[in-house]
């Protein structure tokens, strides 16, 4: 009997990483999105990949993820260019991309962006 509950706790943590994983890179897809629309450049692939993950303290003062996203862009649509941007939890901290591009605050109630 113990270990099953041990093997349930197991199975719930592994989802919980999974799940924060998820959702940080779906942020990441939004501000990449968002820094490619702001610069006027084409954000290509459509997606972001996750390269580093490290332990970290945030804030709050609690022990969490910083996650290393990597993406890339395109001036003309011939050439290629990585970028990489960096989250503390979900709040983002480094950003390395279109050098024209201001990383906007999406309001996910509205869908509309605010700059900062």
């Amino acid at each position: 009997m113990p270990s099953l509950i041990l093997l349930m706790i197991a199975g719930a943590a592994v989802y919980g990483f999974w799940n924060s994983s998820r959702a940080a890179a779906e942020r990441a897809g939004e501000l990449g999105r968002n820094a490619c629309r702001a610069a006027d450049v084409q954000w290509l692939d459509q997606a972001v990949h996750a390269t580093r993950l490290r332990l970290c303290r945030l804030p709050s003062g609690w022990l969490g993820f910083e996650r290393t996203f990597n993406f890339e862009y395109s001036y003309d649509g011939i050439d290629r260019h990585s970028g990489r941007m960096v989250l503390r939890g979900d709040e983002l901290v480094s950003f390395i991309g279109p050098g024209a591009a201001r990383i906007s605050q999406i309001r996910r109630d509205t869908g509309d962006a605010q700059d900062l």
